[in-house]
């Protein structure tokens, strides 16, 4: 099965999608009440933090899908399906704010594991547009393992640059 295969399934039977992206808001707002103000503390926090990974790798992963269709691809944004690029990341918006007015996102562990996973996969992109755009084809016997460390070093400045424009 590929992953067009396993999206137009998923298309054409979005009661799984569906159910799955209503449950986990739902989930954020009844931890929310019966943690009470606690949802820094030690069960509430770690049910936090699987809600925040259940909700942030579809959603991460319908962002990146979608930008690569689109700017790679060259594909109409006609042809966006709601179920599989659109609803992961509304939920995730709104679970993730749901979230935020419960607890700070300091104190769910793992949180800034997923902030760097976008990070990554935005350093990543940008590469890849600017290797897409500029045209660079590189011509030259070049080993790989040279190529591999231009291309570490490369997301390293990335990554620097952004905590430092972040920070």
């Amino acid at each position: 099965m590929t992953l067009r295969e396993f999206f137009d399934y998923l298309g054409s039977h979005p009661y799984w999608i569906i159910g799955y992206f209503l449950l986990l808001p739902l989930l954020a707002l009844t931890t929310g009440w019966f943690s009470r103000g606690e949802g820094h503390r030690s069960p509430w926090n770690y049910l936090y933090m699987i809600l925040v990974f259940a909700v942030c790798i579809p959603g991460i992963f319908a962002v990146a899908l979608s930008v690569y269709l689109f700017v790679f691809e060259r594909g109409s944004i006609m042809n966006t399906n709601l179920f599989t690029q659109v609803l992961p990341f509304l939920t995730m918006v709104a679970t993730l704010s749901i979230i935020r007015k419960n607890v700070d996102f300091d104190t769910i562990p793992g949180f800034d594991k997923i902030s760097s996973l976008i990070m990554m996969i935005a350093a990543i992109f940008v590469l890849m547009f600017f290797i897409d755009r500029t045209h660079i084809f590189a011509f030259v016997s070049m080993r790989v393992e040279y190529l591999l460390v231009i291309l570490i070093g490369a997301l390293l400045v990335f990554r620097y640059a952004m905590k430092k424009i972040i920070a």
